[in-house]
């Protein structure tokens, strides 16, 4: 049975990556066995910019189809729901838009969700290296961290077969859906793949305060509206032994990270952008 795979990609103002992202996945093709159905689909929703123009602008590797679908509003969630609605690959793939991935790994994803059981699946993340000195710090500690060294951890990318994505309806209104995926899985329906793909982090202090805010309040709001997902969850937490190996490994990135868990917690970083509930980006 050959399995196609559909590739979502939700795409808010994303004019300046998305172009890129695109080229990035359609180098996959050389990998992809030609019998292997690929589709495309960027869902631009609530976009003030050129984003859907510059996606039809590009012609897809022969034998792949690319659609792009639009929504007045933006939401992500919403995004990822009118996608789904128009997929017909048995294989499903979520792609932010500013995500480059290697074109080895979507082959892997194919190869590793073949099947009709369920099963979830994210490549290895690497971050896109930043402008900003204090991010680049940060950002050195942070991928050092034993959850998203050696965790599936799903930001960015993640993908998953028809079964797996059976146990839940629509996408419901949140904030993290990454975490809202993964948690849907037991650790042993998990896999991370070798191959991997690059993930922008936001720059400068401020910037990390609110996106790790975002990423907290969104972990909260599943543990309140859907707490039995957290039976799934086997994040590694890093001991004070291992914090003082990375510390020692990483000095700067030890501070940066420091500093920004501590703004986290500090009422001064509270911002407008931390109260809204649609999708936000802090580049």
């Amino acid at each position: 049975m050959t399995h196609q795979i559909s590739v979502l990609i939700p795409a808010h103002n994303e004019a300046d990556y998305i172009t890129a992202c695109l080229r990035a996945l359609f180098a996959s093709a050389k990998h992809i066995p030609p019998e292997i159905p690929v589709e495309v689909l960027v869902a631009a929703n609530g976009c003030r910019d050129d984003t859907a123009a510059r996606a039809r602008a590009l012609l897809p590797p022969e034998g792949w189809h690319l659609r792009v679908l639009e929504q007045d509003h933006g939401s992500k969630t919403g995004a990822l729901n009118l996608a789904e609605a128009a997929a017909r690959g048995s294989i499903l793939v979520y792609l932010d838009a500013d995500v480059l991935i290697e074109p080895a790994l979507l082959s892997q994803i194919a190869v590793a969700l073949a099947t009709d059981d369920a099963r979830y699946v994210s490549g290895t993340p690497t971050v896109t290296p930043a402008r900003s000195a204090f991010t680049r710090a940060y950002a050195a500690f942070w991928t050092q961290l034993p959850f998203v060294r050696n965790g599936v951890p799903g930001f960015g990318l993640f993908a998953m077969t028809r079964a797996g994505r059976a146990r839940w309806a629509d996408w419901p209104d949140i904030i993290s859906d990454d975490t809202f995926a993964r948690l849907q899985f037991a650790p042993t329906e998990r896999l991370r793949l070798p191959g991997r793909y690059q993930w922008p982090m936001v720059e400068g202090l401020r910037n990390l305060v609110r996106v790790r805010r975002r990423q907290d309040r969104g972990v909260q709001q599943i543990a309140t509206l859907y707490p039995g997902l957290f039976r799934n969850d086997d994040k590694i937490r890093v001991t004070a032994l291992g914090l003082a190996a990375l510390a020692r490994r990483s000095p700067l990135g030890f501070l940066a990270y420091g500093v920004v868990a501590l703004c986290v917690r500090s009422p001064f970083f509270a911002s407008r952008e931390d109260r809204r509930k649609d999708w936000v980006r802090g580049r």
